[in-house]
Protein backbone atom coordinates (compact mmCIF):
# COMPACT_ATOMS: atom_id res chain seq x y z
CA UNK A 1 0.00 0.00 0.00
CA UNK A 2 1.40 3.17 -1.07
CA UNK A 3 1.92 5.48 2.35
CA UNK A 4 2.08 8.37 1.33
CA UNK A 5 -1.36 8.59 -0.89
CA UNK A 6 -3.09 6.84 1.94
CA UNK A 7 -1.43 9.92 4.22
CA UNK A 8 -2.74 12.69 1.55
CA UNK A 9 -6.01 10.74 1.43
CA UNK A 10 -6.60 10.99 5.46
CA UNK A 11 -4.80 14.49 5.18
CA UNK A 12 -7.81 15.67 2.41
CA UNK A 13 -10.48 13.71 4.48
CA UNK A 14 -9.52 15.53 7.45
CA UNK A 15 -9.00 18.81 6.03
CA UNK A 16 -12.82 17.78 4.64
CA UNK A 17 -13.89 17.10 7.98
CA UNK A 18 -12.86 20.53 9.20
CA UNK A 19 -14.36 22.43 6.46
CA UNK A 20 -17.28 20.72 7.05
CA UNK A 21 -17.28 21.71 10.79
CA UNK A 22 -16.16 25.10 10.04
CA UNK A 23 -19.11 25.54 7.59
CA UNK A 24 -21.56 23.64 10.47
CA UNK A 25 -22.15 20.86 8.04
CA UNK A 26 -25.94 20.01 7.46
CA UNK A 27 -26.97 22.03 10.66
CA UNK A 28 -26.93 24.99 8.56
CA UNK A 29 -28.78 24.64 5.65
CA UNK A 30 -31.72 22.95 8.35
CA UNK A 31 -31.93 25.77 10.67
CA UNK A 32 -32.19 28.32 7.73
CA UNK A 33 -34.82 25.99 6.54
CA UNK A 34 -36.21 26.58 9.94
CA UNK A 35 -36.11 29.93 10.16
CA UNK A 36 -38.11 30.39 6.63
CA UNK A 37 -40.68 28.20 8.44
CA UNK A 38 -40.78 30.38 11.35
CA UNK A 39 -41.87 33.81 9.01
CA UNK A 40 -44.13 31.24 7.54
CA UNK A 41 -46.14 30.38 10.91
CA UNK A 42 -45.65 34.07 11.94
CA UNK A 43 -47.17 35.65 8.37
CA UNK A 44 -50.30 32.70 8.71
CA UNK A 45 -51.00 33.30 12.50
CA UNK A 46 -50.63 37.18 12.51
CA UNK A 47 -52.98 36.79 9.50
CA UNK A 48 -55.78 34.67 11.54
CA UNK A 49 -55.47 37.12 14.37
CA UNK A 50 -55.41 40.07 12.73
CA UNK A 51 -58.16 38.73 10.12
CA UNK A 52 -60.13 37.76 13.69
CA UNK A 53 -59.93 41.62 14.76
CA UNK A 54 -56.84 41.69 16.79
CA UNK A 55 -55.51 45.81 17.12
CA UNK A 56 -52.12 45.62 14.75
CA UNK A 57 -50.49 48.32 17.24
CA UNK A 58 -51.52 45.67 20.20
CA UNK A 59 -50.38 42.84 18.29
CA UNK A 60 -46.75 44.32 17.63
CA UNK A 61 -46.44 45.69 21.18
CA UNK A 62 -46.65 42.02 23.04
CA UNK A 63 -44.52 40.91 20.24
CA UNK A 64 -42.24 43.16 20.88
CA UNK A 65 -41.95 42.70 24.29
CA UNK A 66 -42.27 38.35 24.23
CA UNK A 67 -38.76 39.28 22.08
CA UNK A 68 -37.57 41.10 24.54
CA UNK A 69 -38.45 38.24 27.43
CA UNK A 70 -36.28 35.64 25.09
CA UNK A 71 -33.85 37.62 23.76
CA UNK A 72 -32.46 39.36 27.48
CA UNK A 73 -30.96 35.71 28.96
CA UNK A 74 -28.94 35.85 25.44
CA UNK A 75 -27.66 39.65 26.27
CA UNK A 76 -27.14 38.58 30.07
CA UNK A 77 -25.07 35.72 29.14
CA UNK A 78 -22.47 35.90 26.24
CA UNK A 79 -22.39 39.98 26.12
CA UNK A 80 -22.76 40.52 30.62
CA UNK A 81 -22.13 43.86 31.67
CA UNK A 82 -22.02 45.77 28.19
CA UNK A 83 -25.27 47.63 28.98
CA UNK A 84 -23.11 49.80 30.67
CA UNK A 85 -21.20 50.40 27.21
CA UNK A 86 -24.66 51.96 26.12
CA UNK A 87 -24.63 55.76 25.99
CA UNK A 88 -27.12 58.64 24.89
CA UNK A 89 -25.89 58.40 21.35
CA UNK A 90 -25.43 54.87 21.25
CA UNK A 91 -29.36 54.90 22.77
CA UNK A 92 -30.56 57.26 19.70
CA UNK A 93 -29.54 55.06 16.95
CA UNK A 94 -30.94 52.40 18.74
CA UNK A 95 -34.00 54.43 19.35
CA UNK A 96 -34.21 55.15 15.32
CA UNK A 97 -33.40 51.69 14.69
CA UNK A 98 -36.40 50.16 16.41
CA UNK A 99 -38.49 53.45 14.58
CA UNK A 100 -37.41 52.60 11.29
CA UNK A 101 -36.58 48.78 11.55
CA UNK A 102 -39.61 47.78 13.35
CA UNK A 103 -42.58 49.95 14.46
CA UNK A 104 -42.91 51.65 11.21
CA UNK A 105 -42.12 48.58 8.12
CA UNK A 106 -44.51 46.09 10.70
CA UNK A 107 -47.03 48.13 10.87
CA UNK A 108 -47.12 48.76 7.72
CA UNK A 109 -46.63 45.21 6.33
CA UNK A 110 -49.56 44.09 8.78
CA UNK A 111 -51.77 46.80 7.73
CA UNK A 112 -51.15 45.46 4.38
CA UNK A 113 -51.52 41.94 5.14
CA UNK A 114 -55.05 43.16 6.56
CA UNK A 115 -55.94 43.72 2.65
CA UNK A 116 -54.56 41.17 0.68
CA UNK A 117 -53.29 37.71 1.54
CA UNK A 118 -50.68 35.88 3.57
CA UNK A 119 -49.05 34.26 -0.33
CA UNK A 120 -49.60 37.72 -2.00
CA UNK A 121 -47.84 39.92 1.46
CA UNK A 122 -44.86 37.32 1.58
CA UNK A 123 -43.14 38.43 -1.87
CA UNK A 124 -42.80 41.79 -0.43
CA UNK A 125 -40.71 40.67 2.03
CA UNK A 126 -38.44 38.83 -0.72
CA UNK A 127 -37.57 41.96 -2.58
CA UNK A 128 -36.64 43.69 0.59
CA UNK A 129 -32.88 43.11 -0.78
CA UNK A 130 -33.68 44.60 -4.47
CA UNK A 131 -34.70 47.61 -2.45
CA UNK A 132 -31.39 48.34 -0.48
CA UNK A 133 -29.49 47.54 -3.34
CA UNK A 134 -31.08 50.20 -5.30
CA UNK A 135 -30.95 52.79 -1.99
CA UNK A 136 -27.49 51.77 -1.50
CA UNK A 137 -26.81 53.03 -5.35
CA UNK A 138 -28.75 56.35 -4.53
CA UNK A 139 -26.66 57.21 -2.37
CA UNK A 140 -23.30 55.77 -3.75
CA UNK A 141 -22.78 53.23 -1.18
CA UNK A 142 -22.18 50.40 -3.68
CA UNK A 143 -20.19 50.48 -6.85
CA UNK A 144 -21.83 49.52 -10.19
CA UNK A 145 -21.07 48.24 -13.47
CA UNK A 146 -23.36 48.30 -16.25
CA UNK A 147 -20.93 45.94 -18.38
CA UNK A 148 -19.91 43.43 -16.12
CA UNK A 149 -21.59 40.45 -15.74
CA UNK A 150 -22.69 40.94 -12.26
CA UNK A 151 -24.24 44.58 -12.71
CA UNK A 152 -26.25 42.64 -16.09
CA UNK A 153 -27.80 40.25 -13.83
CA UNK A 154 -28.65 42.91 -11.23
CA UNK A 155 -30.68 44.70 -13.63
CA UNK A 156 -32.47 41.12 -14.91
CA UNK A 157 -33.11 40.46 -11.11
CA UNK A 158 -35.00 43.61 -10.78
CA UNK A 159 -36.62 43.76 -13.83
CA UNK A 160 -37.54 39.51 -12.98
CA UNK A 161 -38.72 40.40 -9.48
CA UNK A 162 -40.71 43.57 -10.21
CA UNK A 163 -42.28 41.80 -12.81
CA UNK A 164 -43.25 39.30 -11.17
CA UNK A 165 -44.89 40.96 -8.25
CA UNK A 166 -46.75 43.43 -10.78
CA UNK A 167 -47.87 39.53 -12.64
CA UNK A 168 -49.45 38.30 -9.39
CA UNK A 169 -51.22 42.09 -8.66
CA UNK A 170 -52.60 42.15 -12.00
CA UNK A 171 -53.14 38.79 -13.62
CA UNK A 172 -54.73 35.82 -11.71
CA UNK A 173 -55.80 33.71 -14.18
CA UNK A 174 -57.28 30.11 -13.58
CA UNK A 175 -57.88 29.23 -9.89
CA UNK A 176 -56.58 25.04 -8.58
CA UNK A 177 -59.08 24.68 -5.91
CA UNK A 178 -56.72 21.45 -4.74
CA UNK A 179 -58.09 20.99 -1.34
CA UNK A 180 -60.06 22.31 1.16
CA UNK A 181 -59.32 24.26 4.28
CA UNK A 182 -58.33 23.20 7.87
CA UNK A 183 -59.19 25.61 9.71
CA UNK A 184 -62.97 26.57 8.30
CA UNK A 185 -63.87 28.86 10.53
CA UNK A 186 -61.30 31.43 9.04
CA UNK A 187 -62.66 31.31 5.75
CA UNK A 188 -64.88 34.68 6.10
CA UNK A 189 -61.19 36.44 6.47
CA UNK A 190 -59.36 34.72 3.39
CA UNK A 191 -59.65 37.18 0.31
CA UNK A 192 -58.33 40.49 -0.17
CA UNK A 193 -59.81 43.06 1.14
CA UNK A 194 -58.42 46.21 -1.06
CA UNK A 195 -55.27 44.95 -2.62
CA UNK A 196 -54.21 48.61 -4.22
CA UNK A 197 -54.18 49.85 -0.99
CA UNK A 198 -52.92 46.67 0.54
CA UNK A 199 -49.97 46.75 -2.12
CA UNK A 200 -49.05 50.14 -1.54
CA UNK A 201 -48.68 49.53 2.61
CA UNK A 202 -46.43 46.19 1.08
CA UNK A 203 -44.60 48.37 -0.77
CA UNK A 204 -43.93 50.99 1.86
CA UNK A 205 -42.66 48.42 4.18
CA UNK A 206 -40.27 46.90 2.14
CA UNK A 207 -38.93 50.15 1.31
CA UNK A 208 -38.68 50.78 4.73
CA UNK A 209 -36.99 48.27 5.72
CA UNK A 210 -34.27 48.57 2.99
CA UNK A 211 -33.86 52.35 4.69
CA UNK A 212 -33.40 49.81 7.95
CA UNK A 213 -30.38 47.82 6.58
CA UNK A 214 -28.55 51.18 5.66
CA UNK A 215 -28.05 52.17 9.20
CA UNK A 216 -27.13 48.69 10.48
CA UNK A 217 -23.82 49.57 9.75
CA UNK A 218 -24.02 53.38 12.21
CA UNK A 219 -25.22 51.28 14.84
CA UNK A 220 -22.65 48.04 14.83
CA UNK A 221 -20.53 51.24 14.64
CA UNK A 222 -21.51 52.97 18.07
CA UNK A 223 -22.64 50.11 19.80
CA UNK A 224 -21.36 46.63 18.42
CA UNK A 225 -22.85 43.99 20.63
CA UNK A 226 -25.57 42.58 19.35
CA UNK A 227 -27.72 41.15 21.32
CA UNK A 228 -27.38 43.86 23.87
CA UNK A 229 -28.85 46.18 20.46
CA UNK A 230 -31.57 43.91 19.60
CA UNK A 231 -33.05 43.58 22.89
CA UNK A 232 -32.87 47.32 23.72
CA UNK A 233 -34.45 47.55 20.13
CA UNK A 234 -37.43 45.44 21.11
CA UNK A 235 -38.07 46.80 24.49
CA UNK A 236 -37.68 50.37 22.25
CA UNK A 237 -40.44 49.28 20.37
CA UNK A 238 -42.95 48.11 23.00
CA UNK A 239 -42.88 51.73 24.20
CA UNK A 240 -43.64 52.77 20.44
CA UNK A 241 -45.88 50.06 19.12
CA UNK A 242 -47.81 50.45 22.64
CA UNK A 243 -48.30 54.15 22.55
CA UNK A 244 -49.58 54.28 18.98
CA UNK A 245 -51.93 51.40 19.93
CA UNK A 246 -53.38 53.69 23.42
CA UNK A 247 -53.80 56.12 21.34
CA UNK A 248 -56.16 54.21 18.65
CA UNK A 249 -57.76 52.09 21.12
CA UNK A 250 -57.84 53.28 24.94
CA UNK A 251 -60.33 50.24 25.56
CA UNK A 252 -58.68 47.65 28.38
CA UNK A 253 -60.71 44.97 26.61
CA UNK A 254 -58.73 44.69 23.38
CA UNK A 255 -55.15 44.45 25.79
CA UNK A 256 -56.38 41.64 27.48
CA UNK A 257 -55.20 38.22 26.34
CA UNK A 258 -57.16 34.99 26.58
CA UNK A 259 -55.88 31.60 25.99
CA UNK A 260 -56.96 31.36 22.76
CA UNK A 261 -55.04 32.20 19.37
CA UNK A 262 -54.18 34.90 19.74
CA UNK A 263 -52.04 34.46 22.83
CA UNK A 264 -50.23 31.60 20.74
CA UNK A 265 -49.88 34.32 17.82
CA UNK A 266 -47.83 36.41 20.41
CA UNK A 267 -45.57 33.74 21.67
CA UNK A 268 -44.65 32.20 18.61
CA UNK A 269 -43.79 35.41 17.20
CA UNK A 270 -41.79 36.11 19.99
CA UNK A 271 -39.99 33.15 20.32
CA UNK A 272 -39.53 31.89 17.27
CA UNK A 273 -39.87 34.22 14.72
CA UNK A 274 -38.30 37.32 16.06
CA UNK A 275 -35.37 35.40 18.98
CA UNK A 276 -34.98 32.50 17.19
CA UNK A 277 -34.93 33.66 13.83
CA UNK A 278 -32.02 35.81 14.65
CA UNK A 279 -29.96 33.59 16.89
CA UNK A 280 -30.21 30.81 14.00
CA UNK A 281 -29.59 34.02 11.81
CA UNK A 282 -26.12 34.84 13.42
CA UNK A 283 -25.04 31.41 13.73
CA UNK A 284 -25.35 30.93 10.31
CA UNK A 285 -23.46 34.46 9.54
CA UNK A 286 -20.62 33.33 11.27
CA UNK A 287 -20.23 29.87 9.70
CA UNK A 288 -21.32 30.54 5.85
CA UNK A 289 -20.98 34.36 5.43
CA UNK A 290 -23.65 37.38 5.33
CA UNK A 291 -25.28 36.59 1.89
CA UNK A 292 -26.20 32.34 3.05
CA UNK A 293 -29.25 33.28 4.93
CA UNK A 294 -31.02 35.69 2.32
CA UNK A 295 -29.75 32.76 -0.15
CA UNK A 296 -33.15 30.70 1.79
CA UNK A 297 -35.53 33.53 1.46
CA UNK A 298 -37.87 32.37 -1.40
CA UNK A 299 -38.26 29.34 1.28
CA UNK A 300 -40.86 31.37 2.77
CA UNK A 301 -42.96 32.36 -0.82
CA UNK A 302 -43.10 28.55 -1.55
CA UNK A 303 -43.94 27.66 1.95
CA UNK A 304 -46.29 30.51 3.01
CA UNK A 305 -48.31 29.97 -0.21
CA UNK A 306 -49.25 25.96 -0.21
CA UNK A 307 -49.54 26.46 3.76
CA UNK A 308 -52.06 29.51 3.33
CA UNK A 309 -53.99 27.66 0.17
CA UNK A 310 -54.16 23.91 3.12
CA UNK A 311 -54.86 25.87 5.78
CA UNK A 312 -56.68 29.29 5.30
CA UNK A 313 -58.23 27.90 1.73
CA UNK A 314 -56.90 30.38 -0.03
CA UNK A 315 -57.12 29.52 -4.06
CA UNK A 316 -53.97 29.10 -6.13
CA UNK A 317 -53.87 31.04 -9.24
CA UNK A 318 -51.79 30.84 -12.55
CA UNK A 319 -51.24 34.18 -12.04
CA UNK A 320 -49.79 33.92 -8.56
CA UNK A 321 -47.31 30.84 -9.19
CA UNK A 322 -45.88 32.56 -12.48
CA UNK A 323 -45.22 35.62 -10.51
CA UNK A 324 -43.90 33.42 -7.51
CA UNK A 325 -41.90 32.33 -9.84
CA UNK A 326 -39.99 35.00 -11.38
CA UNK A 327 -39.66 37.17 -8.04
CA UNK A 328 -37.76 33.86 -6.62
CA UNK A 329 -35.75 33.55 -9.95
CA UNK A 330 -35.14 37.28 -9.76
CA UNK A 331 -33.59 37.12 -6.36
CA UNK A 332 -31.36 34.19 -7.13
CA UNK A 333 -30.27 36.16 -10.24
CA UNK A 334 -29.25 39.13 -7.49
CA UNK A 335 -27.63 37.29 -5.18
CA UNK A 336 -25.49 35.03 -7.42
CA UNK A 337 -24.23 38.53 -8.67
CA UNK A 338 -23.40 39.81 -5.64
CA UNK A 339 -21.68 36.68 -4.73
CA UNK A 340 -19.80 37.40 -7.73
CA UNK A 341 -18.29 40.43 -6.61
CA UNK A 342 -17.32 39.30 -3.47
CA UNK A 343 -13.56 39.11 -3.43
CA UNK A 344 -12.11 35.64 -3.45
CA UNK A 345 -10.81 34.60 -0.03
CA UNK A 346 -7.37 33.36 0.15
CA UNK A 347 -6.97 29.29 0.00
Amino acid sequence: MDITGAGAMGGGSTAATAAAAAGGGWKTPVSMVLVQLFITGQILLSKVSIGGGMLIFVLLAYNSFFAVVFLLPFALIFERGKWRDMDWGAFGWIFLNAFIGYSVPMSLYYYGLKDTTSSYSVIFLNITPLFTFILSLMFRLEAFKLRSIPGVLKIASILLSIGGTMLISLYKGKSLHLWDSIIQHQNEHKSATNQLRGTILLVGSSFTFACWFLIQSKILKVYPYKYWSSMVTCLVGVFQTALVGIILRRDKSAWELGWNLNLVTIVYTGALATAGKYILNSWAITKRGPTYPTMFSPLSVVFTVVLDSVLLGNDITIGSLLGTALVIVGLYLFLWAKAREMPKKST
